[in-house]
């Protein structure tokens, strides 16, 4: 059984069509990068997966279940599923604990005291134990955006969603949130990841996926795509990020 299945999924807004009838399926524990320039529709294609924008035709079954059919319940189908978006998006005037146990307590009902152990437990495997009583204002943008993870990991997700994690870093910022990512994956993580990370992609994922106006190009292993795509649409855009020296 996938993970995610998404069936000839089209979306728009207004006359801009923006999904041009995606095909893709995720299988558990696996990671794809969706890669392609700004505004090719990756951002609205995780938006769409998780509920955050109502799709026009199409389908997306979440473990076999069709979560685009009429009458589902959007809150049920996004606790398994945590979304990470490129602005932090933390509460500012939460402590950084508070802001961690907060979707737990409130839409998980987990007491107080286990929503509390369980988040210190997840800051201190990403080295953000003692930021507990601190206000996300005091943190660097690399610290801001691993708790952001940290809040979706507890709500035990089945699957994460993250869009365009690293653009609002710091180039020297950068690293310590993908090493974050790096260790999500090799716990088993099931994965989609919007970046533009060339390098990350091609480490981290299993396969990768290259979407140019709505659609997906091209989908094949990382050193598949890198080093032999087999569209000419995917061979330029890769010229443009080697020229660029972004790969």
């Amino acid at each position: 059984m996938n993970a995610i299945g998404i069936e000839n999924l089209r979306k728009s807004f207004g006359p801009n069509v923006v999904l041009q009838g995606i095909d893709l399926s995720v299988s558990s524990h696996e990671v794809i990068c969706l890669i392609g320039a700004s505004g090719s529709g990756k951002s609205t294609l995780l938006r769409c997966i998780n509920l955050l924008e109502p799709i026009d035709s199409g389908r997306i079954t979440l473990l076999g279940q069709d979560i685009t059919a009429p009458n589902i319940d959007p809150n049920l189908v996004r606790r398994q599923i945590g979304i990470v978006f490129q602005s932090f998006n933390l509460f500012p005037h939460m402590t950084v604990l508070r802001n961690v146990t907060l979707a737990p307590s409130k839409v998980l009902s987990t007491p107080a005291a286990q929503a509390a152990a369980e988040a210190r437990e997840l800051l201190a495997r990403f080295g953000l134990l003692d930021k507990c009583d601190d206000y996300p204002d005091r943190l660097s943008g690399g610290q801001q955006q691993r708790v952001a993870i940290v809040r979706a990991l507890a709500m035990r997700p089945q699957i994460m969603l993250l869009d365009e994690v690293t653009s609002a870093l710091d180039p020297e910022l950068v690293a310590e949130v993908l090493d974050v990512i790096g260790e999500l994956a090799a716990g088993g993580m099931t994965m989609l990841i919007a970046t533009h990370e060339m390098g990350f992609a091609r480490d981290i994922a299993n396969r990768v996926c290259f979407l140019e106006e709505g659609r997906i190009i091209e989908d094949a292993p990382p050193a598949e795509l890198f080093t032999d795509p087999k569209d000419d649409r995917t061979r330029r855009f890769l010229r443009r990020i080697v020229d660029a020296k972004r790969l």
